[in-house]
């Protein structure tokens, strides 16, 4: 007698699977993502201290204008200043919330983990504080439109710090790591800014950009450097719910590798070309 088989076991069997190799993708793009965004954040944190730091230990705060114009001027020393605590702070954040990342060190050190995260939460506040100070007191190089893509920036880094803490006090330990992962997004937007622009003088020899940040390539920059990083963040937080779909899964998995993809290329050339180069000159030999 023939076997009648039930039709509805098959599609369940090929959903289980396809959930499962979702989820394996999904966890295997997550982490290589975030070795490859730690390696290079600290990489260009350890750059920032070394660029900004060892130009106001040399006292040739001029040097900080070769990067971007208007910086540093010796008569705005509350602007300077403010500046200056968003460069440091900046710094600071790139390097420890790359080590808040790692798994390993919340689970087996959680003491060590909730004290790094409070310098964290700080460094981030000072950093956003310092950088809308300077726009207030001083204002960007590329006038009304800088200002607001800049000061938009420094709000939501400010929000999702606040809220980073406020979650980790109150013990909501979801909305905590949904709300870390948002502000980490925000840090490295500094980062990602100048690998950007990078990667765009280089491919169009500065198509659209002018030396005022006014051009029309400029403009988008304003605000690309760090939505594309929440929407990225965005994704993946979502596609970790246990309810998602495996086509989110798959998509954001899609999405991960594909920003691996592009920091590994840029990491490689900036700490040949940039990074490397002021990091062994700062490194005492």
């Amino acid at each position: 007698m023939t076997k009648v088989l039930d039709p509805s076991v098959t599609p369940q069997r090929g959903s289980h699977r396809l959930t499962r190799i979702s989820s394996i993708l999904l966890n295997a793009s997550g982490k290589m993502l975030v070795i490859t965004v730690w390696t290079s954040a600290a990489l260009f944190g350890m750059y920032i201290l070394a660029f900004y730091a060892a130009a106001l230990y040399e006292d040739d705060m001029q040097r900080w204008n070769k990067v971007l114009p208007g910086l540093y001027n010796r008569n705005s020393l509350a602007a300077t200043s403010g500046i200056g605590f968003h460069f440091a702070a900046g710094g600071i954040i790139l390097v420890l919330g790359s080590i808040q990342l790692i798994e390993k060190v919340r689970l087996r050190f959680p003491a060590v983990h909730r004290w790094i995260g409070r310098i964290y939460i700080v460094a981030s506040l000072l950093a956003a504080a310092g950088g809308i100070a300077f726009i207030v007191l001083k204002g960007t190089i590329g006038g009304t439109a800088m200002d607001i893509g800049f000061g938009l920036y420094g709000a939501l880094m400010f929000v999702a710090a606040i809220q980073t803490f406020r979650y980790a006090v109150t013990k909501r330990l979801e909305l905590h790591r949904a709300w870390a992962l948002r502000l980490y997004a925000l840090a490295i937007g500094s980062w990602l800014y100048r690998m950007d622009y990078g990667f765009w003088l280089l491919l169009t020899d500065g198509l659209g950009h002018t030396p005022h940040f006014t051009g029309p390539f400029d403009t988008v920059m304003f605000f690309f450097f760090y939505i594309p990083n929440l929407i990225v963040a965005e994704a993946f937080i979502r596609a970790r719910k246990y309810n998602a779909s495996a086509l989110l899964r798959i998509s954001a998995s899609f999405l991960l590798f594909l920003a691996t993809a592009f920091i590994m290329v840029g990491t490689y050339f900036f700490t040949i070309y940039y990074w490397g180069p002021a990091i062994l000159k700062w490194l005492p030999v």
